[in-house]
């Protein structure tokens, strides 16, 4: 590798490797954001409680045999092939030219959405099921027993994964240039193209890469880090319950009676 040219390719194409990095930034949080949205829709409705009968028992296993589907297959199948299949399918099968941006977003979206239902899924099963039988009895139900006790802690606990499927979601867009979607490796491939030097272009973008990633991930860790508080905090309603050492000697100094 000749660091020459490296550094020349940077000079000369440095705002091309900027506008992928940043599209490929914007897809990732974007599709994200909303698939993470779909996962905790598609999480509340597969927790519902079926009935033993009536028309809400056939509803409800309908609307669960087709999000099983929907999952199975955006998890069993490759982000490229969904692309090609949803991007040039809908212009032959329905004649709808998709714009490759929204494309590219509803791609991510809808992939990732698979994978947080099953994440959310996870989270939501692994509440202790007092709390659910707990807000059932003061008459909540199971919509209002999800967003007012279940879903607050099921997010905190699934913060990690979703972080993960943002830094997956990041390296999973170079697969979207299969659409002409004009991300890092897109433009990447575009000035490898343009001085034949693919080793020194490609390295360039692994590093913007990793520093997209690294930066996320020490992001999300902050985040996670502010929410749980300090580790030596002490509830407000227990302070004056607390006896500590110095506590302790006194007490026993004062033949066993003493102040808290």
């Amino acid at each position: 590798m000749s660091f020459e040219w490296v550094v020349k390719i940077i000079s000369n194409n440095g705002s091309m490797f900027i506008r992928g990095a940043g599209l490929t930034l914007l897809i990732s949080m974007i599709g994200t954001i909303i698939g993470s949205f779909i996962g905790l829709l598609i999480g509340v409705v597969r927790t519902i409680p079926v009935p033993e009968r009536g028309a809400k028992r056939g509803i409800l296993k309908v609307v669960n045999a087709i999000l099983s589907v929907y999952i199975e297959f955006f998890r069993g199948t490759p982000m490229i092939v969904q692309a090609m299949v949803i991007y040039y399918g809908s212009a032959l099968a329905f004649d709808i030219q998709m714009n490759r941006l929204a494309a590219a977003i509803f791609i991510v979206s809808i992939n990732t959405g698979a994978y947080m239902s099953e994440i959310v899924r996870g989270g939501i099963v692994s509440i202790d099921k007092g709390q659910f039988e707990a807000a059932h009895a003061v008459g909540m139900n199971h919509i209002q027993t999800m967003f007012n006790v279940v879903l607050p802690q099921v997010t905190r606990n699934i913060l990690p994964a979703t972080g993960n499927e943002f830094v997956i979601n990041i390296k999973d867009t170079s697969v979207l240039n299969v659409i002409s979607v004009s991300e890092l490796f897109f433009q990447t491939k575009s000035v490898a193209g343009n001085n034949f030097r693919y080793f020194e272009s490609f390295f360039v973008a692994s590093i913007l890469y990793f520093i997209m990633t690294f930066t996320v991930t020490r992001i999300l860790r902050t985040i996670e880090r502010k929410i749980d508080g300090p580790d030596n905090y002490i509830m407000a309603g227990n302070q004056m319950q607390v006896e500590t050492p110095e506590d302790m000697l006194r007490r026993t100094k004062n033949g066993g009676v003493g102040q808290f």
